[in-house]
């Protein structure tokens, strides 16, 4: 039987070769993606035959990634297979990648059916781009950094573990801000934030701090998702502090990201506001995802 067990900052290192064994987009393939939300999606993981895989819970049931890494993905997946039907139940494996479809359709065709969820797509934005926001497109992006910018009393400087304090009380100003429409997802997105804030140098995270007129506005963190891509976890800002918001985008970027082509932003989880954010910062593609469910 497949064991699976809770995450541990003592997995990070092991799970963190199989992702990379890998080199998966999308920004559920780091181990810090999966421990800062284990609580709240109640986040396991099991190693099978030289594979990572990770379980979690959707809804009602309980849903799986492809097995990850080197080993033999397709024993450890017959293994799953087995468990699940023993059990009576359908194997349900999320977050697939365009060339997981291709590899299950070669060894499992006729076996499952695919589903895809347009909320759940991740947003990867040219490191370049995002660094210049050259472009008439981005013209008003640069017009909030200006106004920022105007009496030339900010500074912005690395995240240390021993900031967090000064970081929760920005989150707390955040809250206050947001009382009136505050809600379940607000709610476990301060607590992955507090997590994070706890557990950066133990989860080997950047941090970067946004300052006007010597207050903490802004800060983001993030870390290197593959070869190529850089993911941003986590951005918080003061609404009320004209273009803290992008300022705080550009210059992490400009301080973090400038080894990587890309930059992923992860989804939007459907929200209208936070969609028509992203999307105006002119993604060069979204990161499509894929559930696949198992006939029994």
């Amino acid at each position: 039987m497949i064991d699976f067990y809770s995450l541990s900052l003592r997995d990070r290192e092991w799970v963190t070769h199989r992702m990379l064994e890998d080199d998966r987009q999308a920004c559920e393939y780091s181990f810090a993606n999966n421990f800062l939300w284990s609580d709240i999606y109640g986040v396991k993981m099991a190693k099978e035959q030289g594979c990572l895989i990770f379980q979690f819970q959707n809804q009602k049931e309980y849903c799986y990634t492809i097995p990850i890494g080197a080993g033999n993905r397709k024993g450890a997946l017959d293994t799953m297979l087995a468990e699940e039907q023993a059990k009576g139940q359908e194997l349900v494996l999320s977050t697939l990648m365009q060339s997981d479809l291709a590899w299950l359709e070669q060894n499992y065709p006729g076996r499952y059916t695919v589903e895809t969820n347009r909320d759940d797509y991740d947003y990867v934005y040219s490191t370049e781009k995002l660094s210049t926001l050259s472009g008439r497109k981005l013209h008003g992006k640069r017009n909030h950094i200006a106004r920022f910018k105007d009496d030339n009393n900010w500074m912005y400087r690395d995240m240390m573990p021993e900031d967090a304090g000064e970081c929760m009380r920005l989150l707390d100003l955040w809250k206050e801000a947001e009382a009136e429409h505050w809600n379940d997802e607000m709610e476990n997105e301060l607590h992955i934030n507090r997590i994070a804030l706890r557990n950066l140098a133990e989860l080997v995270l950047d941090g970067g701090m946004l300052y006007k007129g010597g207050r903490l506005v802004a800060f983001s963190i993030g870390e290197p998702l593959n070869t190529d891509t850089y993911v941003v976890h986590i951005e918080k800002a003061l609404a009320s502090v004209q273009g803290a918001y992008p300022m705080i985008n550009q210059q992490f970027v400009l301080h973090h990201c400038q080894d990587y082509a890309y930059v992923n932003r992860e989804e939007d989880t459907g929200d209208e506001g936070l969609r028509k954010a992203k999307l105006s910062y002119q993604p060069v593609h979204l990161v499509e995802k894929y559930q696949a469910r198992f006939h029994l």
